[in-house]
């Protein structure tokens, strides 16, 4: 098909490597329609695309072994392959503005899906892993006109849960399978239907930057969770600006191991590699939570010149215990390691860069700002607690923390003074589809309000000292875990921790740890409270308690999933209770729903019954008391 730049974009659009606050001044000088000059996702991949066919957008590592194929997209064949897939799902039923649902991992054709339902219609990714019945109120929720999922695969079990999740949400619409072998698809897959479909854009002229791109789904650790609408101006906005801090450029690669239902996977290390015709690594269908790959990532790299990681902070442990294990010597050709998606600890990045000899750098976002507020640029010097400075034509704000919650947010904390910190700027969202769900989050007067706790220093930079939502109140006394895990983590034998409440009848919650150990490490709990003594500084906050899991529960993205944590101490602080009265094994802790903090406690008829029914109830925990017959 022809390839050609849309008007109004130039093929000399760029935008300089962010080092300082200066650099950004630089930029905010020039009209905004110059700094970002397309009109919709599909024009960026357009323009890319016009300026070089030719090079490489995706490259799809198949397996970790090293000798594996390694699958290219040209940006000729992306956008080929894009607008055939608005085309099919035109096809389908799909108009503008029809959200269609996405439930496939981080793989090539994932992404045309993406980019073809922003041009058809809108994109809707769900997250693959949420259980059929979570996936169906999402479904219906979303008013999904169009499914496209990963087929029948040995590898990740997602076609039976979607089916049902569709059955369930008694969804009549079209439904598209992506075969997992990206080289030989199946006839009547997606990628085979592509072949047929019209190569023609008709399509893309009709879009303005105001249009919904995408509705993704955010938070929801109780409930359902709520649902964001994005414009292609927000989704612009990272995608143009982010590169620069990077200082990524084309012919640079940029590992992406994100899945594409993540902020962070679309844009982040996804269309903003794309946006100055760089290339996005895939590494395998699973992505970084393939422990083949990580084993095998350094060596990989190597082969296939990998300069920028996506990572979060799990990922740069992980790497850096792949790193000593194969005794691997230099950079590997890595320039670069980016992290976001939670708080990054001191500990876990020193030691990256110690043994690595890569430098970390710290990215800030969230969902309902297309993924991004700052990021610490590539030539600055990596800064301790802070998450860089803000994009460009973006406003960082703390606020105290009763003024977060009001409507209009008008008064502001002084500089290095720690707040909610409150963003606004083009990308932050117009706000959820269901209008009601706003307060709180997107003020009436433009605010983003975070929901993290940070300071904005003098010249700029944003630092993130907690989640308010994370925060350990005891008696009253706020407790940041972040400062305990640092605590944690800076023994040589721990691998991971993370801190959180654990309900008490007198204090509200008390500080407990959970901890991860490096492979050899034999340390006892009581050790590593003894070792963390000395680093905390704040009594209230010195943990109780401390507990050595096997694994960490994560999220999808390898984020540490804190309400599991919370759940798991729920359930030690209660059968701590019945082992108190001498009545061991006497109480059964289920979470019925895995989205919701409410449990239900099962007591077995013995003597001491009574005296732990009383004991629990002065827990402040929401659950439910059964009597289990004897």
């Amino acid at each position: 098909m022809e390839v050609r730049a849309m008007t109004g974009t130039s093929s000399r659009w760029n935008i300089q490597d962010i080092t300082t606050p200066e650099d950004i001044r630089v930029i905010e000088l020039r009209a905004y329609n110059e700094a970002v000059p397309f009109t919709s996702t599909i024009d960026l991949l357009r323009h890319a695309a016009a300026c070089a066919p030719n090079e490489p957008a995706l490259l799809f590592q198949t397996t970790a072994d090293l000798n594996s194929a390694v699958l290219p997209w040209t940006y000729a064949d992306l956008l080929d392959q894009v607008v055939r897939a608005a085309n099919l799902l035109r096809q389908c039923g799909v108009q503008r503005n029809d959200p269609v649902a996405i439930l496939a991992p981080n793989m090539p054709s994932t992404h045309i899906a993406l980019w073809a339902a922003q041009l058809a219609g809108c994109a809707f990714p769900i997250n693959y892993l949420l259980g059929a019945e979570h996936v169906a109120k999402l479904l219906e929720a979303g008013r999904v006109k169009a499914v496209i999922t990963l087929a029948e695969s040995k590898d990740l079990k997602i076609r039976s849960s979607v089916m049902a999740a569709v059955k369930l949400a008694n969804l009549h619409c079209p439904i598209l399978e992506i075969d997992p072998d990206e080289s030989s698809p199946f006839s009547g897959s997606f990628q085979s239907q592509l072949r047929r479909a019209d190569p023609i854009d008709q399509l893309s002229q009709t879009l303005t930057p105001s249009d919904t791109a995408a509705i993704f789904h955010t938070g929801g650790t109780t409930g359902l969770p709520k649902i964001l609408r994005q414009t292609h101006a927000n989704e612009l906005h990272t995608s143009c600006m982010a590169a620069p801090y990077y200082h990524f450029h084309k012919g640079d690669i940029l590992l992406n191991g994100f899945p594409l239902f993540h902020v962070a996977g679309a844009f982040v290390y996804g269309l903003a590699a794309l946006a100055v015709q760089g290339t996005v690594y895939i590494p395998t269908m699973l992505g970084m939570r393939n422990r083949d790959f990580i084993h095998s990532a350094w060596a990989l790299f190597r082969k296939h010149r990998v300069s920028h990681l996506g990572c979060v902070p799990t990922t740069l442990a992980s790497l850096t215990q792949s790193y000593e294990e194969n005794n691997i010597k230099g950079t590997c050709g890595v320039r670069i390691a980016l992290t976001g998606g939670s708080a990054l600890p001191v500990e876990i990045a020193a030691h990256f860069e110690q043994r690595t000899q890569v430098p970390v750098r710290n990215i800030f976002g969230m969902t309902e700002c297309a993924g991004i507020v700052s990021i610490e640029p590539d030539g600055m010097p990596r800064t301790p607690g802070s998450a860089g400075l803000a994009l460009p034509y973006t406003k960082v704000r703390a606020v105290p923390l009763s003024e977060s919650v009001k409507p209009v947010i008008e008064n502001f904390c002084e500089t290095g003074e720690e707040g909610v910190l409150c963003v606004r700027g083009p990308h932050i969202s117009p706000g959820y589809i269901d209008e009601s769900r706003n307060a709180g989050t997107f003020s009436k007067n433009g605010w983003l309000v975070s929901g993290d706790l940070g300071y904005v220093d003098a010249e700029g930079r944003i630092y993130i000292t907690g989640r308010s939502k994370d925060l350990i109140i005891r008696s009253g006394h706020n407790i940041d875990p972040q400062a305990i895990e640092e605590a944690f983590l800076a023994n040589p034998d721990v691998l991971d921790c993370a801190a959180v409440g654990e309900p008490d009848e007198y204090a509200g919650e008390l500080p407990v740890v959970f901890i991860t150990l490096k492979p050899g490490a034999n340390t006892s709990a009581e050790e590593l409270l003894a070792d963390a003594h000395a680093r905390i500084s704040e009594p209230p906050a010195m943990p109780k308690k401390a507990y050595i899991l096997s694994t960490m529960p994560t999220t999808p993205v390898g984020k540490i999933f804190k309400p599991d944590l919370r759940r798991m101490a729920i359930a030690e602080k209660i059968q701590g209770i019945a082992a108190a009265l001498n009545a061991p094994g006497t109480c059964m802790v289920t979470f019925p729903d895995k989205h919701a903090m409410h449990c239900v406690i099962s007591i077995k008829d013995t003597p001491q019954r009574h005296g732990i029914q009383q004991a629990l109830r002065k827990l402040p925990i929401d659950a439910s008391i059964k009597d289990e017959a004897a």
